[in-house]
């Protein structure tokens, strides 16, 4: 089972109406490294536009390739999400709203929580997916959120 740790530590915060460089490049930084990443992982805009997700993330989600998802709103690229109950169906908007990638953008903090992913196909079973997630600042504000999955 993959295991992710995060760690906390101040937040370097530049002088007011001042903006670093890594500061600004700091969505474009995240971007490339989960292009490349081993880890499942997903990095969305504000917009909830796909800006990269790895190869695990797409496997583990059910999804098409990292290609294909790409510029589209993450829910448009066939992630279908279930809810709990021995009877699943699909969440209502309210209930994506709460999902830790949505709730990081909307909040500005980190998220945690389970999701559970309806099959590709009848033939597999749905997948349980720890998701954890934390915005990405770009100029001081939130551009978008960064979440790692890990299998339950």
């Amino acid at each position: 089972m993959a295991h992710v740790e995060l760690s906390l530590s101040e937040a370097f915060v530049p002088a007011a109406g001042t903006s670093t460089e890594q500061e600004s490049d700091n969505f474009g930084q995240w971007s490339a490294t989960v292009s490349r990443a081993e880890e499942p992982c997903l990095l969305i805009d504000a917009e909830t536009k796909v800006v990269a997700v790895s190869a695990s993330g797409c496997e583990l989600l059910c999804l098409g390739a990292p290609e294909d998802l790409v510029g589209f709103p993450l829910l448009d690229g066939g992630l279908r999400l279930l809810d709990f109950t021995a009877n699943p169906r699909e969440l209502t908007e309210a209930e994506i709203d709460k999902i830790p990638p949505m709730l990081a953008l909307t909040s500005g903090r980190l998220a945690r929580g389970l999701l559970r992913i309806q099959a590709a196909s009848e033939d597999d079973h749905d997948a349980t997916v720890d998701a954890i997630s934390t915005p990405v600042l770009s100029d001081g504000r939130v551009a978008g959120s960064l979440t790692f999955f890990s299998e339950v």
